[in-house]
């Protein structure tokens, strides 16, 4: 996988908190207001650490002289193997006044104009129009809500849903507590229990021979193909509407077998269609 650095511009106000939020959720190492002049000095401390291949960063009109110093960074950055994009947030100016009377932020510009929102919108857009020129991607966030925001996103640096929904399968005994961390509680002690056979007691669901005798039964086969479509009808949802992670709480009576052997089973299938899946049996080693 090749390196990336994804740069988030424009205006303020048009969602680039959003966008970082996103951005850090699929796996992106993530600065805010880092000053062009300083890029390419942070990316060689970088470069050479495989956890910092994918790395996000705001530039915006905080850092004085933006064009001019971002566009000889970018340059400076890709000799050392990254592929930058520029992404431009745009935001319509009535939509943008609205937002700041709603939040109560303060412009970078309203001390300079005394106040006037209104002319500090307008001469900031106009320090960032040649920024918006060479952006790779514009998106105007006038009429997009977080959700959109964050699915537009998608689109155009992933080019998939693959890598955006954290999918975390967990087995459990309820004897131990149900975990406070979960999505969804699946209760699975209405399927045969392998701990009445003695070859099987001290065994888990990691054994094939315990996972062979709790998918021995049809209602086992039936229950996990509906979970299967249940969550498969789920994940779309939850993308639309902005969620970035998933947990699904497998649970029986002591956590050793039934819910290992559903869990895995779960993670085997979602791991053939989503990047950021994973498996924990939290009782397993208890009895």
């Amino acid at each position: 996988m090749g390196k990336e650095l994804i740069i988030i511009t424009g205006v303020s106000g048009a969602g680039k908190s959003t966008a970082m939020g996103f951005m850090e959720d699929v796996g992106y190492y993530c600065i805010d207001n880092m000053p062009p002049e300083l890029m390419t000095t942070f990316v060689s401390l970088l470069a050479n650490g495989k956890e910092y291949r994918k790395v996000a960063m705001v530039v915006d009109v905080r850092s004085n002289h933006i064009f001019e110093k971002l566009i000889s960074s970018v340059s400076e950055v890709e000799n050392y193997g990254y592929e930058v994009k520029i992404v431009y947030l745009d935001v319509k100016d009535d939509e943008a006044l609205k937002r700041y009377k709603l939040t109560r932020r303060r412009h970078p510009f309203a001390d300079k104009f005394n106040g006037n929102l209104t002319d500090a919108i307008t001469y900031e857009k106009e320090i960032l129009a040649p920024l918006r020129l060479k952006a790779d991607f514009v998106i105007d966030t006038t009429d997009i809500d977080t959700p959109k925001l964050r699915s537009r996103l998608a689109q155009i640096l992933l080019g998939s849903d693959k890598d955006i929904m954290n999918i975390h399968v967990m087995s459990f005994g309820f004897k131990h507590g149900i975990p406070s961390s979960a999505d969804f509680v699946i209760d699975v002690r209405c399927l045969p229990n392998p701990y009445w056979n003695e070859n099987l007691r001290d065994k888990t669901g990691l054994d094939k021979e315990v996972k062979d005798f709790v998918f021995s039964f049809d209602e086992s086969k039936e229950l996990l193909h509906k979970l299967i479509d249940f969550l498969d009808f789920l994940n779309p949802l939850y993308i639309k509407e902005g969620k970035s992670q998933m947990v699904v709480a497998i649970g029986c009576t002591g956590g050793n077998h039934r819910s290992v052997a559903i869990a895995e089973e779960l993670k085997d299938y979602f791991s053939k269609k989503w990047d950021n899946v994973s498996v924990y049996h939290r009782d397993i080693e208890r009895k």
